[in-house]
Order: structure tokens, then sequence, then C-alpha cells
């Protein structure tokens, strides 16, 4: 299918399927910004409240290059399609104007620790009293509830405590942590999703509710049954680059490089045996099926290991491609970023910064045929759209001018 045959019926009068839907942002660094990116992703008008000294995300280094004043990588990435109002809520006035834009907003998300939206007067409970059919999501690293709930929760300590830096790295080597965010974007990936689900609820019955995402709670959700496992007494080893259900499947050396190929069926293993030269291992006892497979891993890991060494990247990856079996090279982001495909399927997207400077950000990962998505706008300047959302509020210029002479905005 080519690009045009997908999006042949897309509609241009939508900014995405939550068009109509107004969310309102306090968060800070990756989790909660980013449950907000997707909401803002899908359509909906997201404002996003910072403190007058901007959130954590905006001084994360690395920089966008040449950029001035400097915009961080992580702020650029997590906050597009979003408007910014800078607000002290913890001032009165400003604990006013935030459930005064919070009684006009379909969805309130925030991601501080446990209690401090309530001890600043802006919990469930009184957005609740101003909008009783509110979604209401809150993020935090373990959660609302539980013996753990009001511990400092982080993306790595998350990764940590379920489980998952246990299995990361090379069975020999230290546990390794994830190169992303992985708990932060989970969590937030798990808020937006589950808004969407609270929205049609409501859409339903008429009823609002608050959300509770715990980071802890996002990693274990994903760890492929392995805390069933886990509970049950089975053994985990670290596999560090095989694959737990099925061989060979890992990283191979060629040549001139690596590259990562896998045999997950049984006519994969078929294909691969004559590829590598030796068609008379598809029938082989110990290799014909995927439990054999496992049970001579070693054996089976070697003998497609010595066919890789003989060949260059480019000969292994044109032969198993042509066979139609699982293979990439192991590439890095910047050769990712050059990759046609990723072009095309618009990964990257020329969005202008905050000093007017054009940077590619990270596009929509969903394709939506009728309401497609895109990056809109750049992450805002810090309290860039501050007077016109209060002026949308019906706070008049002389008031906005009052407001910020006593930094409250």
């Amino acid at each position: 299918m080519k690009r045009d045959e997908f999006y042949a019926e897309a509609r241009t009068d939508l900014s995405g399927p939550l068009a109509g839907v107004r969310v309102l942002e306090a968060t800070t660094t990756w989790a909660g910004p980013m449950c907000g990116r997707l909401l803002g992703d899908f359509g909906a008008e997201v404002i996003k409240v910072e403190a007058r000294e901007g959130e954590v995300g905006r001084r994360v280094q690395p920089f966008l290059p040449k950029t001035e004043p400097p915009v961080s990588f992580l702020y650029a990435t997590a906050n597009c399609n979003k408007r910014g109002l800078t607000l002290d809520i913890r001032s009165d006035e400003g604990r006013a104007l935030f459930l005064r834009l919070a009684a006009q907003s379909d969805v309130v998300v925030e991601n501080f620790r446990p209690g401090t939206m309530e001890r600043l007067g802006l919990g469930y409970r009184d957005v609740r009293a101003v909008r009783p059919d509110v979604i209401y999501v809150s993020i935090s690293g373990f959660g609302q509830y539980g013996p753990d709930a009001e511990r400092v929760g982080y993306d790595p300590i998350a990764q940590a405590a379920g489980g998952f830096i246990s299995l990361n790295g090379d069975p020999q080597g230290e546990p390794v942590k994830a190169p992303t965010f992985i708990a932060d974007d989970l969590g937030g990936l798990h808020a937006a999703l589950a808004t969407l689900a609270a929205l049609r609820h409501r859409d339903q019955c008429g009823e609002g509710q608050r959300i509770d995402i715990s980071l802890l709670d996002a990693m274990l959700f994903q760890s492929n049954g392995y805390l069933t496992l886990g509970a049950m007494g089975v053994d985990l080893p670290r596999l560090g680059n095989e694959y737990r259900v099925a061989a060979p499947a890992r990283i191979f050396a060629c040549r001139d490089g690596k590259l990562m190929a896998g045999v997950l069926l049984d006519r994969h293993w078929q294909k691969l045996a004559a590829v590598i030269g030796q068609p008379e291992l598809a029938d082989d006892p110990r290799f014909a099926s995927v439990e054999a497979r496992l049970q001579h891993r070693r054996e089976v890991d070697e003998v497609v290991a010595a066919w890789m060494a003989r060949c260059s990247v480019d000969e292994a990856y044109a032969a198993l491609r042509k066979a139609d079996l699982p293979v990439s090279p192991i590439r890095t982001y910047a050769e990712a970023a050059r990759d046609p495909h990723v072009r095309e399927r618009e990964m990257l997207q020329e969005v202008a910064q905050l000093d007017g400077s054009i940077a590619p950000i990270t596009g929509p990962a969903a394709k939506f045929s009728r309401t497609p998505l895109r990056v809109r706008r750049g992450a805002p300047a810090l309290g860039g759209q501050t007077d016109q959302i209060l002026a949308e509020l019906g706070v008049s210029e002389q008031e906005i001018a009052g407001l910020r002479d006593r930094g409250v905005i």
C-alpha cells in the first residue's frame, strides 16, 4: 500500500480524533508530559501549567544543536502539541485560576508525589467540586495507595523495583538499566490509554473518575508474564541478546559488523538451513522444532554464527531478506534517522522551536486514516500562551498585568 492510498479519505478540518477534548496538564520531566503529548497528538487541546521558573525538563541536557536560548531535547520531544501557561499554584490566586481552568477541562493530568496536589487544594475532590465529570489522572512512582505509595519513585527506580534490570544485560555482566526512560514511557502510555477509556465511560454514563497510574505497575504489566513466572518460582536467567522462547535468535557477528537475526517458527528454520548452505539440517531432529532448538541452543547458534562470520553485514542481510527471514543490522539512532522508511512513516517531522529554528522531532506512532496525526506545534515557550489562555478564561488585560506584578504568572 502506498501512503496516499492509506490517507485517501483523510480529513483536514480536525486536529485528530480527540478534537474538542481539553486537557489541563500540571506535570514535569517525562511520564506526565508524555501522557499529555499523546493526548495532544491525538488532537486534544492541551494546556501545560508550569511554575514561573519552568519545569525540570526544560533544563535537561543535551540541548538541540544551534538553538538559542538552548532547547532541551527532552522538553522539545515530550511537550509538542501543547500551549503553555505559567502559574504559581502555591498561591491563592494561582489555585483559583487553576480551578477555573479545570472547570473548563475534560481531563486533568498531574505527576507529582501522592498528596502534593491535595495539599495545594487541587486534588481530585477539589477539581471534582468544580467539574463533577472530570477525568483526573495521577501518575507517580508507586501509586496513590499501598505501603510504598509515598516513596520517591523515578524511572530507574521502577525498573529496578519491578525486576526489569535483573534480566537486562549480559549474562556474565552486571544488571543494566534500559537506555531509554522505559518506565516513564510506559507510565505515560498507560495514562493516555486509561484516559481514553475513561472518556468513553463518561460519554456512555456521564461519570468522571480518578485514574491512578504507577510506573512500577506499568513496568510489571509489560513484563511479558515474568511477574507470574516469578510468583510461581520459575527460574528466569538473564539471557542477554538471546531470545527466551526461540533459537537461533540473537545478535550475530559478521566480518564487518553485527546484525540481529532470528528463527521464530519452524518454517523459518527450514528457510535458514537452505540460506546457510546446509539444507539437510532442516529436518535434523536436534533443530527441526522450536523445542529441539531450545534444547540445543548452543549447537544451533554455532552453526548459524559460523555462516554469519563468513559474510559481510550487507551480504547476510540481503540473503536473509531475500528468504523473507527477520533480520536487521544493529543501527545507531543517527542511522535510523536517515532510513527512508522512517522518513516515509513521518517518524521525524520538521518542527519550529522556541528560537524559530527547525528541528526534526519524533512524530506520532499511530497512523489514523481518517483523522491523521501530526506535530502541529512545537513545545511551548515558558508561559508562551499565558495571556491568551487567561483572556479566554475571561481575565481582563488589567487583571493579567496585576497577576504578573504579584508573581502569580
